[in-house]
Formats: structure tokens, sequence, C-alpha cells
């Protein structure tokens, strides 16, 4: 009778070891002094005791998120090192519509067969996004789960921490009628709509990710994988200044018609004025090729805006005259009375 080992049941022990020697630098880049503990602890160790002193009533925020089956695009291209990116700047994105600023991450790799260099690739981009977010890597998980995952399949899911001070949280409580609705642009698809363009450009149109289509100026595989973009420096500016701030709605899965009503008050909707800001080429070319209904588009895909700010209308000035250090900013909308409903007109 032969011997059995957890490699040979599935589990690849020398490969996690490989995979952890492989990220190690990387992950210790991100380091601040405020990390207390280094990679292979059972638990991270954050001092906040000189951050906390710049508060008089801090507040943890938290968020999780995944990239979805946009692992499913990284696969087909075998690019694994842009879905790092994705992942923090999608959960940092969520805390910064509160008005926290991100300080820790931690990350879960999962798959069927753990392959260390594909590991590597994606906290490479993680990391390289936490350096320019400020943002620590203080620790991660890595799982090898046969059966549990379909061979070759990969689950790529993070958390971030930041702090925000009490009386600054941003809720959408002072959001008013008569308020402006201003946008800052994306990059694509961001981490949301995967399955509905995998559907139009695979299934529909019989398209490869190395394929190339009249519209879009990269192949499919490119234009799927452009990260999503990290607002951080944008929202931190602003909080920075002062100014003031009525609402924040990070655009993910849903759109503008479904995330923009999270932070109304009762009895107010907006209108969004649909030539007001430049849809990207990705969305244009999905809807010929897959006929979808443009109420469709609006609540599946971003359609060219990755986050929404709500101000007073004499904030516009001096507000536009900050996010423009960063990127182009568009008046999309306006407040309006209603029953929390966006119109796309």
């Amino acid at each position: 009778m032969s011997k059995i080992d957890y490699k040979t049941a599935g589990v690849d022990i020398d490969a996690g070891n490989e995979a952890v020697a492989r990220i190690k630098d990387d992950v210790k880049s991100t380091f601040t002094p405020n990390v207390l503990t280094g990679l292979g602890s059972f638990g991270s160790l954050f001092d906040l005791s000189d951050i906390t002193r710049n508060y008089k009533n801090p507040v943890m925020v938290q968020s999780i998120d995944g990239v979805g089956t946009k692992a499913i695009i990284a696969r087909k291209m075998q690019k694994f090192d842009t879905i790092g990116i994705d992942l923090l700047s999608a959960c940092a994105n969520d805390i910064l519509v509160m008005g926290a600023r991100p300080l820790t991450f931690l990350d879960y790799i999962a798959n069927d067969h753990l392959d260390p260099a594909i590991v590597a690739e994606m906290v490479k981009g993680m990391t390289k996004a936490c350096r320019e977010t400020g943002v620590a890597l203080v620790g991660g998980e890595t799982a090898e789960m046969p059966d549990t995952y379909l061979k070759n399949e990969h689950d790529l899911v993070g958390i971030v921490t930041g702090v925000v001070e009490k009386d600054r949280i941003i809720t959408g409580e002072k959001i008013a009628i008569g308020n402006i609705v201003l946008g800052l642009p994306s990059s694509g698809l961001h981490t949301n709509g995967y399955s509905l363009a995998r559907k139009v450009f695979f299934d529909i149109a019989g398209l490869d990710v190395s394929d190339t289509v009249d519209g879009l100026p990269v192949t499919v595989g490119e234009a799927l994988l452009e990260p999503h973009i990290n607002y951080t420096n944008h929202v931190m500016a602003l909080m920075d200044s002062g100014l003031p701030i009525h609402g924040i709605a990070h655009i993910t899965g849903g759109g503008l018609v479904e995330n923009i009503p999270r932070i109304l008050p009762n009895g107010l909707s907006v209108i969004i004025k649909e030539d007001s800001f430049p849809k990207l080429p990705v969305f244009e070319v999905m809807q010929k090729l897959g006929d979808i209904a443009p109420n469709e588009m609006y609540r599946a895909f971003n359609m060219g805006i990755g986050l929404v700010i709500i101000v007073s209308e004499d904030s516009v000035k001096p507000i536009k005259h900050i996010l423009e250090k960063f990127s182009p900013v568009y008046e999309i909308g306006k407040v309006v009375s209603g029953n929390n409903m966006v119109v796309i007109n």
C-alpha cells in the first residue's frame, strides 16, 4: 500500500513557502514605522498611537471587496500584476466615500493549485498600489484548496482599514436640493460588470482576449484588464482642505443608477446629464456588440465615472480647483426633489 501525503492530496506546502519567499520583500516595501510585525506572524500589529493623537474622536472604517470574475480575464491573459492594483483600489475607494484615510490592507489569495509565480505577480501589483496610496500591507493569506476552486481558478479578496474624525464622517445627510454632482473619470470597467462583459465579448461576439475590434484602441483583453483607479489622493486633498463635502459615492456594481441613491436622504433624487462626460470606448463597443439597452448599461457599468462627489453650488469652483490637480472633473448632474432615484437624461 502506497503512502500518501498532503502534496498528493492536492496541497503543496513547499509551494506555499516559496510564494512567501517571493513576496516578502515586496510586502516589506509597504511597511510604515507603525507596522510592528513581519510576514509570517499569526496576526498583524499596527501601532495607532501617533495616528490617533491627531484625531479628537477617531473612528475606524473598514471594507472588504474582491476582484470577482475579472480574475478570469487575468487568467486568459496570463497577466496577474494588475488585479492586485484593482483589489486595493476597490477597497480603498469604499472607505474614502466616508472621508476615511486608508491605513492598512489585508489580502486573501485562494486557488485550486498554488503557483508561487502567479501569487508573486498578484502581490507585486498590490504592493505597488499600497505604496502609492500610503497603505501598509500588514498581512494576508494564501489558500490552496483543490475541489473548492476549479482548475486554474483564482480568488482575490482584500480588507482595508482606515480612520476618520467622527464629526467629519461623510454620510450624505447634508445633501440638499440644488447641490451639484461632480464626477471623476474611471479608467474602464474597474472591477464591475465582468459577467456581462464576458458574455458580450466572448460568447456573443466570439472574440478572444488577443482580438481587436472596431472602436477599441487596444485588444479586448487589454481593455478589460485596465486597472481600477484609486481616488485616495483626490479625496484626501479635499478632506485636508476643509471644504464642505456633502456626499461621495463609489460607482461600483449597479453603476450610477444604483450607487448614488445609497447616499441620498429621503425625498431627494439626482438627474444625470448623459452628455456631460465622455463615454469610454469599451462601453460603447459592448453596448453595440451585445445590443444592450441604455438603462441596463447604466445599471451594470460605471459608463466612465468612477467616483461621484456631491457639493453645494457655491463650493463647486474651489473643489474643482483641488480635484483638477489629479484628474479631469465633470459637472454631471444636480440634486432635485424626488423618490431616491437617479434619472439619466
